[in-house]
């Protein structure tokens, strides 16, 4: 069986996420969407949210699996028995970026290969940054994101900015 692993943070999910998620599930038999919990970073949503997020946008995509993990991708994608991380590149520099992190798994763990997917053009521009800044000044994101999750991510970035405001 061809299991691969799409990590990332999905905080929120974008639908250049979504695409690559459905271009990576054409391609194997089985891919788990990984979400990654990163102590070092402060995400709008909890992991627990965001693994339920993409299990909504996911539901009719049977070979798709998401779950949270810690630590290293090599030692996730060894547990899980997958041996090919898929990675989107929107830009020519997240390129270097991508490359040294697939050297590094293919250091920890030499079974793994990394699979580059392009980024759909209509989804160059997109990240969940561009997304988290736009609905908190109160822009539309429903060309971002997929839209059974455009209220709940507008709700929590009013209410992480009001929260902010008040500190």
């Amino acid at each position: 069986m061809k299991r691969a692993i799409y990590p990332g943070s999905f905080d929120p999910c974008t639908l250049g996420h979504l695409d690559i998620i459905k271009r990576a599930a054409n391609m194997v038999d089985e891919l788990v969407v990984g979400v990654l919990i990163n102590k070092a970073k402060t995400p709008l949503f909890s992991p627990e949210y965001r693994v339920s997020m993409l299990k909504e946008v996911t539901k009719d995509i049977p070979n798709v699996k998401v779950e949270s993990f810690e630590g290293l991708l090599a030692d996730f994608a060894r547990q899980k028995d997958a041996n090919i991380i898929v990675r989107g590149l929107r830009i020519v520099t997240d390129f270097e970026f991508e490359l040294q992190v697939a050297q590094t798994n293919r250091m920890l763990n030499s079974d793994l290969e990394t699979i580059f997917l392009t980024t759909s053009l209509e989804y160059s521009y997109l990240s969940s940054t561009t997304v988290r800044e736009t609905a908190a000044f109160g822009g539309d994101i429903s060309k971002f994101v997929p839209p059974e999750l455009v209220d709940t991510i507008n709700e929590k970035v009013a209410a992480k900015f009001k929260e902010d405001k008040n500190e």
